[in-house]
């Protein structure tokens, strides 16, 4: 068990994600960094059927790295209620502030008004 760097992305990439139970949520698209520490922040997450796919959030601070998965620390059900994107779009900056607060964290852009998060 390990922490995802973002040196490890393209490795863990097409992995299952599953809850801190175990259930299998979907398969880990991307990794976001936090913009401020270059640490990784936050996973979209493919799930929904094949031909209505979507990527949802789930932030990584708790995520366990398994043998052919990667663990959260959230519930599926907590998961596939968060905000997400389409499987071909771009998160907007405006965006940012609503996945945090689905999760009860403190959303904190840079002082210029900077992203906290962007994609590797």
């Amino acid at each position: 068990m390990k922490t995802i760097h973002a040196a490890d992305i393209r490795e863990w990439r097409n992995r299952n994600v599953v809850d801190f139970e175990g259930h299998k949520i979907g398969v880990l698209e991307a990794v976001y960094v936090d913009t401020a520490t270059d640490e990784s922040a936050m996973a979209t997450v493919r799930i929904g059927l094949p031909t209505r796919q979507r990527l949802a959030f789930v932030p990584l601070g708790d995520a366990i790295l398994g043998p052919d998965y990667v663990k959260v620390g959230y519930a599926k059900a907590q998961v596939k209620k968060a905000p997400s994107i389409g499987t071909d779009d771009i998160l907007p900056a405006e965006g940012e502030e609503a996945i945090f607060q689905h999760y009860g964290m403190e959303y904190r852009p840079g002082a210029g008004g900077e992203r906290q998060l962007a994609r590797r």
